[in-house]
């Protein structure tokens, strides 16, 4: 566990846009814990990428939260918690890291149907935290799962009300509708962000599922009781435009505030703040 800072924060990290809809909750329930987001949009997405590209990436952005005084870490991003949260923990015994997990058991509990839909990236599909979620709380329900990589583009651009895009969004729900799921996951927190031209073509009769409040919770379980935060104006940083994270801020959370831009190290294991002009 790092040393312990005298400003602790809240990390908040994804590889795209898709994490402010976990930060957006985190600022409605903790509005007194500062944080500290990092987007590594350059290498955006992440789904396709192999497992240990995912773990050296994530390894290196919570380095450097810890260095901006972050005593909590939230991997923001399902593909990242599904490639790299087990691994993470063990990298950084006792600091307190939360990852994302398909909100599979809620579905289950609430489905009238028995048939629910997760909405994921490949590597999210492909995880092993998704497989163990699966098995303790849907073993008597019909999952089906759909891998939807345009929809992180689709919400990267916030084009979902294009006719291109509202043709892609119709491909990825089919099969949902064809089998009556009457709950769907959003597992991947893009989605959320484009929740409302899913929720368009599935009608008011089925319920999407956002875990960004819960991950929220967890943040606040598992904040050191010894750690008293200040308030102070949230730092957001990320590896390609700080111009269009600083637009997309202000167009989905509502915040006005500066964007700073990170670089890769050469072999793309150190995170580095260029020098100001």
């Amino acid at each position: 566990m790092p040393k312990r800072i005298t400003a602790p924060k809240i990390g908040v990290f994804d590889s795209g846009i898709g994490g402010l809809s976990v930060l957006r909750e985190v600022h409605r329930l903790l509005p007194d814990h500062p944080t500290v987001f990092v987007a590594d949009q350059i290498h955006l997405p992440y789904g396709p990428r192999p497992v240990a590209e995912i773990r050296q990436y994530v390894q290196a952005v919570t380095h450097f939260l810890i260095g901006q005084g972050c005593a909590v870490i939230v991997l923001a991003c399902n593909t990242a918690s599904a490639a790299a949260l087990y691994f993470l923990r063990d990298q950084f015994p006792g600091l307190p890291i939360v990852g994302m997990e398909p909100a599979v058991k809620p579905a289950a509990e609430r489905s009238r149907s028995g048939v629910i839909g997760v909405l994921s990236t490949q590597a999210t599909a492909d995880g092993e935290l998704y497989r163990r979620v699966r098995e303790r709380h849907a073993a008597r329900t019909q999952v089906i799962t759909v891998v939807a990589p345009e929809l992180v583009r689709i919400a990267e651009e916030q084009s979902q009300q294009t006719p291109a895009s509202q043709s892609i969004i119709a491909d990825y729900l089919r099969p949902f509708i064809q089998a009556k799921a009457d709950e769907i996951v959003l597992a991947c927190t893009h989605f959320p962000f484009i929740a409302g031209a899913i929720q368009d073509q599935l009608g008011p009769d089925v319920h999407l599922i956002d875990p960004a409040p819960a991950v929220a919770r967890q943040v606040a379980r598992v904040w050191p009781a010894d750690l008293h935060p200040s308030p102070e104006p949230a730092r957001c940083f990320t590896t390609a435009s700080p111009e269009r994270l600083r637009a997309m801020l202000h167009r989905l959370l509502g915040i006005i505030a500066p964007v700073h831009a990170l670089s890769w190290s050469a072999d793309e294991t150190t995170l580095i703040t260029p020098p100001s002009p």
